[in-house]
């Protein structure tokens, strides 16, 4: 009998211990060496290859079902891992442990995506973006999963197959990929005027961001905080990113698409690789139960925003994205996000979006990853182990033991049981329900412009006149004269100027009557006017140089944007490196040929005759400051570096004539020589923190 226990003793040491081979021995997925893997096992050298090869018809077979199905929506995406720490401790709101203790840090895996491209589709393209974050708590997994525009399209989930489809590529030829602007989603949007609000966000910069580091994200849809005592308010959740937010200019958007369909995902990658980690604020809208009526819209409706003058924001916690994922199918693409992974304090409204993403994305996940068990994948897996009675299906990791699986149960001894509620169990807010059954919708739903003309009219003149190209461009692209027109029509209820400026480009009839959006309610809020523009961390420098340059120049202006946090990158005819007209070497990072002022903020020339003189016979460093000009960015020149502005299409612009002279006008910093070098570079660290100059002249006078 000992020897019995001792042998399984062993075994079990064994299963326990396993040594696996070194990751550099080749291995088949049972974990036999692999002695050749270049040829197929053959009857002789030119003979028919042998079924017998386990190794070949492993591998074919792997590669054959390596694809899963790509998400409906949101299927283009990035991710990070990352921690939060929460600022305070909301005990008082929520029974969430993760809010509860200032100081805590949780950790979290964020996905950020668009919604209608395909996985393959560009980053930049106009769409609305995902921010879903999961939060790995020690109650559970909790999975706020938002957007960066705080509204959505429609009010009720069961129009979302609609609106997916009218947004889809049209179904006879597939096109157009990641684009809204085609004809079954403007049907769409005449059709169900519930839109009209978020088709004003959508047509706005905020549809195409700069980064993932420098958007918002919203939860959309209305949750509710629950104390220990019941007690249950309203909430909406807001991360705030700190570098603020801010946006592409659509000319450049959609030639990133073309020059950098990655734009976005590697702008986050290399944000991380370079220790710049993401940070963004939490915060949340409170509204209590009482209150639920007192707004002239229904808090439950997804289509209405909660302006930050009505409702404001309390500051209570802080993201960092500080690590990168290891493998990005078994991370990124496997992650798993629903809005009922909630965790006791948390619980959700009537919004009746939110009821039906409840069981969507859980429906949506069993096809994607291959039935009931992809909790148990890495990346989705919980903190805390779970402990329940089910079994079996599909990729089932976990080994069950013991003989009962059912509850209640006297075998197990009970296990596993209930946890009460004052010992950490999920409660449900106890909300009284009554009513018929019935298919509609309260009134305050039925109004869908108010808050449509009060983003219009909370938006810088630069801002409308973005929006009025927007449409220009989308509606523009419709076929159907009778849609356009209805757009028009149905824009004349947001703002009646609008709408006859959107005629004007799309070549409809402009309407006779409509609505004066200046009489609308005025948020500061919506608008992007007023972010960070304190800060230039992370923006990305072009320095255009050749040899010849002046060394100190250049020396002096990379040393105080990389002080500031900006990322500098010296741009010249190869790669290599350049010398400088007193011999000093420099490396270079990019070459002109793959270099395009799409993929910087703003751009330095630095002294240097022959430098300036070689940079002109080019053409490309031209184009990268024509289009830069062009693109509202900063632009600063010093020394001979200011001739080949001179030589540029950039017109209305001064530059500098005296040799203690710093000119700085509609971003364009330049100066000849002998300065006071801390005040040129730092008017130019001011001119990039501004993000962009929209006093310029119209983009017509300068060729891009």
């Amino acid at each position: 009998m000992n020897k019995k226990k001792d042998k399984n003793k062993k075994l079990e040491d064994l299963e326990k211990n396993q040594e696996y081979p070194d990751d550099k021995d080749l291995t088949t997925d049972q974990a036999v060496k692999i002695s050749h893997t270049d040829d197929s096992l053959k009857a002789g050298v030119r003979g028919p290859t042998l079924l017998e090869d386990f190794h070949l018809r492993e591998k074919i077979t792997h590669f054959d079902h390596e694809r899963i199905p790509e998400r409906i929506v949101h299927a283009r995406g990035a991710g990070a891992h990352g921690y939060f720490e929460c600022y305070q401790d909301m005990s008082e709101y929520t029974r969430a442990k993760f809010l509860n203790e200032k100081g805590k840090i949780t950790p979290v895996f964020v996905r950020f995506s668009t919604v209608a491209g395909f996985r393959g589709s560009p980053d930049t393209a106009r769409d609305v973006r995902g921010f879903a974050t999961k939060f790995y708590t020690e109650d559970g997994n909790y999975d706020l999963v938002g957007n960066n525009i705080p509204i959505f399209f429609i009010q009720d989930a069961i129009k979302f197959p609609d609106l997916i489809h009218s947004v889809k590529p049209e179904p006879n030829n597939e096109i157009p990929q990641a684009s809204s602007a085609h004809d079954t989603f403007y049907d769409f949007v005449v059709s169900a005027p519930e839109t009209s609000h978020m088709i004003m966000w959508v047509l706005s910069d905020r549809a195409i961001p700069r980064s993932y580091r420098m958007m918002e994200g919203f939860s959309v849809n209305t949750f509710r905080f629950l104390n220990s005592q019941g007690k249950a308010r309203f909430i909406k959740f807001i991360w705030k990113p700190l570098l603020g937010v801010h946006s592409l200019v659509w000319d450049e958007s959609y030639k990133l698409a073309g020059i950098d369909p990655d734009f976005h995902r590697r702008d986050l990658y290399e944000a991380i690789e370079n220790s710049d980690y993401p940070e963004y604020e939490l915060y949340v809208q409170m509204i209590e139960e009482e209150d639920e009526h007192s707004f002239d819209f229904d808090i439950l409706d997804p289509t209405k925003h909660w302006p930050e003058e009505l409702v404001k924001p309390v500051k209570i916690g802080k993201l960092v994205l500080n690590r990168n994922p290891d493998n990005f199918f078994a991370e990124v693409e496997q992650v798993a996000f629903c809005p009922g992974n909630v965790v006791p304090g948390i619980d959700f409204s009537n919004d009746p979006l939110l009821q039906g993403r409840l069981f969507s994305y859980i429906d949506t996940q069993l096809i994607r990853l291959g039935g009931p068990n992809f909790h148990e994948i890495p990346i989705n897996r919980p903190l805390t182990p779970p402990h329940n009675n089910q079994r079996d299906g599909y990729h089932r990791m976990t080994i069950n033991t013991g003989k009962t699986s059912y509850s209640p149960n006297t075998l197990g001894g009970g296990d596993p049981k209930p946890v009460p509620g004052e010992e950490g169990g999920y409660v449900h807010y106890a909300e009284k329900v009554e009513g018929r059954k019935i298919r509609d919708r309260s009134q305050k739903f039925k109004d869908h412009f108010s808050q449509a003309s009060s983003f219009y009219n909370s938006m810088s003149t630069v801002e409308k006149e973005h929006i009025i190209q927007a449409f220009h461009f989308e509606v523009g692209k419709v076929e159907s004269e009778d849609v356009r027109q209805m757009m028009v029509d149905q824009f004349a209820q947001v703002d009646l100027d609008l709408a006859r400026e959107i005629a004007d480009g799309v070549g409809v009839k402009p309407p006779s009557s409509g609505a004066d959006s200046s009489k609308a309610d005025k948020f500061l809020s919506f608008s992007m006017e007023k972010t960070v523009h304190d800060t230039i961390k992370t923006r990305k420098i072009a320095v255009l140089a050749l040899d010849g340059f002046n060394y100190q120049e250049l020396s002096v202006m990379k040393d105080a944007l990389e002080d500031a946090g900006a990322v500098v990158e010296v741009v010249s005819q190869y790669l290599g490196v350049i010398k400088a007209e007193t011999g000093e070497e420099i490396k270079v990072d990019r070459n002109l040929i793959s270099s395009s002022s799409l993929i910087y903020d703003a751009v330095y020339v630095p002294g240097g005759k022959a430098s300036a003189e070689g940079l002109k016979k080019g053409g490309k460093a031209l184009y990268i400051l024509n289009e830069s000009y062009k693109h509202f960015k900063a632009i600063a020149a010093s020394g001979e570096g200011v001739d080949l502005l001179r030589d540029s299409n950039i017109t209305g612009v001064s530059c500098a004539g005296f040799t203690s002279e710093i000119v700085a006008d509609k971003g364009v910093i330049t100066t000849l020589n002998n300065v006071d070098w801390d005040d040129f570079t730092r008017s130019f660290i001011e001119a990039v923190a501004s993000h962009r100059h929209f006093d310029r002249e119209t983009e017509e006078q300068v060729p891009g």
